[in-house]
């Protein structure tokens, strides 16, 4: 059974830190694109950092230099690191893995940072 399931949300105050974890069930992230999107409300979806099969890494411009994604393989697990965390951060975190056809999505994990 397919399965993502983000935690490490919370309410931390602007300028704190947070590591979101996506722990993978069913299928090996090494093997897959794995990404971290975000939506807060009213707001479409939007990606946040990714992280490809060989390794590579990308970032929105948001949150280059304060978020960073990565694996453990050994975990089949992905994180984000979130440093320097703004009011605007605040949003439901979905984790999320693709790889041809697949596409698998976890429940999604609440960040509220206050001013």
């Amino acid at each position: 059974q397919v399965q993502l399931v983000e935690s490490g949300g919370g309410l931390v105050q602007a300028g704190g830190s947070l590591r979101l974890s996506c722990a993978a069930s069913g299928f090996i992230v090494s093997l897959y694109a794995m990404a971290w999107y975000r939506q807060a409300p009213g707001k479409q979806r939007e990606l946040v950092a990714g992280i490809s099969s060989g390794g590579s890494t990308n970032y929105a411009d948001f949150v280059k230099g304060r978020f960073t994604i990565s694996r453990v393989n050994a975990k089949n697990t992905v994180y984000l690191e979130m440093n320097s965390l703004e009011p605007a951060d605040t949003a439901v975190y979905y984790c999320n893995g693709r790889r041809g056809i697949a596409n698998n999505w976890g429940q999604g994990t609440q960040v509220t940072v206050s001013s």
